[in-house]
């Protein structure tokens, strides 16, 4: 995930999801989509060459092992894909930038750091706090 073509980032000083904030992290989240997708092609294209008749026992419990942890990273990603997606919705909408829970806006900083975000920062420790509470129970 880099920053634009023009090398523009957010500022603090400029107006809030402004139209070329909105630009950049539409272009950002779709870099990201697009890497996940190459990297996701190219797991297939191992898979599928891959061999599974391992004459030796262990090297075949190696290899199915190999294959499930690489599908429960794919299946992971596919889940950060439908996040990415409605992240760009939310741009398409005017809502991204703002928190779910209270509305105001979440931090540049936080955005850069995790642009599919929907929660500020305040809000999502709120939450993680209150998931403690009611696992520990």
């Amino acid at each position: 995930m880099t920053e634009s073509v023009d090398g523009y980032r957010p500022a603090e000083d400029e107006p809030f999801m402004s139209e070329r904030q909105r630009e950049y992290f539409k272009r950002k989240l779709a870099a990201w989509k697009s890497d996940i997708l190459r990297e996701a092609q190219g797991t297939l294209n191992a898979l599928a060459n891959e061999n599974p008749n391992h004459p030796d026992l262990a090297d075949r419990a190696s290899s199915e092992s190999d294959r499930a942890i690489e599908l429960r990273a794919r299946d992971r990603q596919r889940k950060l894909i439908a996040k990415i997606d409605a992240a760009i919705a939310r741009i398409e909408e005017g809502t991204y930038g703002y928190c779910e829970e209270t509305g105001e806006p979440i931090s540049l900083k936080r955005l850069e750091a995790r642009p599919i975000a929907t929660l500020s920062l305040e809000a999502q420790e709120r939450h993680e706090r209150k998931e403690r509470v009611h696992r520990d129970d």
